[in-house]
């Protein structure tokens, strides 16, 4: 999956229009123009199009976590690289998510998974039990957050 379909994703899950995005970015860091977002947002195949970085999707959902749960007393950590893993623990911290709440976003994307197989992708990358999150995990964890999200709304 690329930064741009997560970020494209995200933006109908959470119905944010284009200035919530852009104050989102204010808030993780890294200030951003509509122009800039309206380049991001575009897909693959259309002209004009450019890859979201992974600094400015990290930026945005630093930003998500901040306008959901307030600022941190300590600086982010921007020395991890952006994977799967990250980006789901990020977007379960901002939308303050139990194992409950996953599993069932999950299974509303399509996705049996049980709790402890759930928990082996928040491990430490050098635990025994860790797990990498695949692409196909974070697309159905998003379309079933999509689908919950849209229901409730």
């Amino acid at each position: 999956m690329t930064n741009n379909d997560i970020l494209r994703r995200l933006r109908y899950a959470l119905n944010l229009d284009n200035a919530g995005i852009v104050r989102l970015f204010a808030l993780g860091g890294h200030p951003l123009s509509e122009t800039d977002l309206d380049i991001l947002l575009k897909k693959d195949d259309e002209p004009g199009f450019v890859d979201c970085p992974d600094v400015l999707l990290a930026a945005f959902l630093d930003g998500l976590i901040t306008a959901r749960r307030g600022a941190r007393e300590s600086a982010p950590d921007t020395a991890e690289t952006l994977n799967n893993n990250l980006i789901l623990r990020k977007i379960r911290i901002a939308l303050e998510l139990k194992d409950t709440d996953m599993v069932r976003i999950l299974d509303a994307g399509g996705m049996d998974i049980s709790k402890s197989e759930l928990s082996a992708l928040f491990r430490k990358p050098g635990h025994r039990n860790f797990v990498y999150c695949r692409d196909q995990l974070l697309r159905k964890f998003l379309s079933g957050l999509a689908t919950i999200s849209r229901e409730e709304l």
